[in-house]
């Protein structure tokens, strides 16, 4: 039963009354998920397309297959660190080759129980990445927010720095001005009112704002040309060779572990909120799934969101089939209405993506971050500069393996419940 997607467990006694509780949930996260899943494709570097498909296919099975009642899944931003380097060192096909890879591996894991081994994983090592990641990913929508000109800039943290700076004096201030102005109308409107989708709202009102008096501000459609009408074909990626894949390995591992850490995260937050039980072997066949299907439609690595899944449980989604209907959402808004998602200001995405740079770092829990035992607050320090600095697979792995020497020295044996971290926190969630 631990490996039995939640959904067959959800539907005898379905009625009306839940569908339609369902249903509203699942247009409220598609609403928020649409403008994200684009602005997470294109600070990876991959076509916005390909964050719309991955919402809709990756969102639809890890919906239907996965071990959670409400999870919600898609392109998150903890993927964008490693998805851009792979596509700058190997093309986009690399990275379709090497999401298939980490879905293979994480059916694998779910396949042989492996859920229950997330306990080892320290909390000081998920968070100092989780800060790493939102200090990269704020970085790397400066350009964008600003409206600078120039080409692609390094994947690597110190000459993505060095390119910005040498790009200062073609900051635009009109573009400037809007992407801030939406990054604090999100942070603050979302505080009063959360269970509004002020994603979308802000940058619709941005995007109408900017088309009507700042024309020089570039839009989806004008800097990648029209968003296609619907999914894709699927087809396999091209076979890369044998010496590529030894090369795209490690990105498949980082890609499984992200994706494989993050849903049970996300699970275990959803449990929570809705005093639920997650399977987790259930969830890690689900993303093997999600992450198998989505490159053959051009898409990204997927995994559970937790602000997704927090904003579903807010709005009422109780089953999965409000994960569902968001996947179908998405599809609808992306064959009927294509062009004017295409009309959506760059700023206005970047001040997004900068939110969710914000969400993750969590600024206020430094109080808390600082109170820790010192070898723990050393490792949570030490793996967010690796994240940042080096590498995020060396970053992983070294916080492991010091995180793991650290509990057998303090006679931890990880058996008891771990004292889990939640990453995220969006709307009235919060960490407990």
């Amino acid at each position: 039963m631990t490996r039995q997607p939640k959904i067959v467990a959800t539907l005898p006694g379905y009625t009306p009354r839940k569908f339609l509780h369902d249903g509203i949930a699942g247009i409220t996260v598609a609403l928020v998920a649409l403008p994200l899943s684009i602005a997470i494709a294109i600070a990876s570097g991959a076509p916005p397309a390909a964050g719309l498909f991955t919402a809709i296919v990756a969102g639809f099975l890890i919906s239907a297959l996965g071990g959670s009642r409400v999870q919600v899944g898609g392109p998150t931003g903890a993927f964008i660190v490693v998805v851009y380097g792979v596509i700058h060192d190997h093309g986009f096909d690399g990275l379709l080759f090497a999401t298939l890879m980490a879905g293979a591996i994480l059916m694998i894991a779910g396949f042989m129980r492996a859920g229950r081994f997330i306990r080892m994983i320290p909390d000081a090592v998920i968070e100092g990445f989780t800060i790493g990641i939102a200090v990269v990913i704020a970085v790397s929508q400066f350009k964008e927010l600003a409206g600078m000109g120039g080409g692609a800039l390094p994947a690597e943290f110190i000459p993505k720095i060095e390119g910005l700076w040498a790009l200062r004096d073609s900051i635009g201030l009109p573009s400037l001005g809007l992407g801030i102005a939406t990054f604090i109308a999100i942070i603050v409107l979302r505080r009063i009112w959360p269970i509004i989708p002020w994603p979308l709202v802000v940058i619709a009102l941005a995007s109408v704002y900017a088309g009507a008096i700042l024309p020089s501000v570039e839009t989806v459609g004008s800097r990648f040309g029209e968003l296609p009408g619907g999914l894709p074909i699927p087809r396999l990626p091209d076979f890369p060779g044998f010496d590529q894949v030894r090369e795209l390995l490690p990105a498949a591992l980082i890609i499984a572990f992200l994706a494989g850490v993050e849903s049970l995260l996300s699970a275990i937050v959803a449990d929570r909120l809705i005093e639920g039980e997650h399977r987790p072997n259930a969830e890690l066949i689900a993303q093997g799934a999600a992450n198998l299907a989505s490159p053959l439609f051009g898409g990204l690595p997927a995994t559970g969101a937790i602000a997704r899944t927090a904003t579903n449980v807010n709005a009422g989604g109780r089953t999965p089939i409000a994960g569902i209907i968001h996947a179908l959402v998405i599809w609808l808004v992306l064959a009927l209405a294509a062009p004017l998602a295409g009309k959506m200001a760059m700023p206005a995405l970047a001040g997004l993506l900068m939110v969710t740079a914000w969400t993750m770092s969590e600024p206020h829990r430094w109080p808390a971050r600082l109170a820790l035992p010192r070898g723990e607050l050393w490792l949570l320090l030490l793996t967010a500069f690796l994240t940042i600095f080096a590498d995020l697979t060396v970053a992983i792995a070294v916080g492991t393996l010091i995180g793991i020497a650290m509990r057998r020295e303090t006679g931890d044996d990880g058996d008891g419940p771990p004292r889990w971290h939640t990453p995220f926190r969006w709307g009235g969630m919060r960490r407990k």
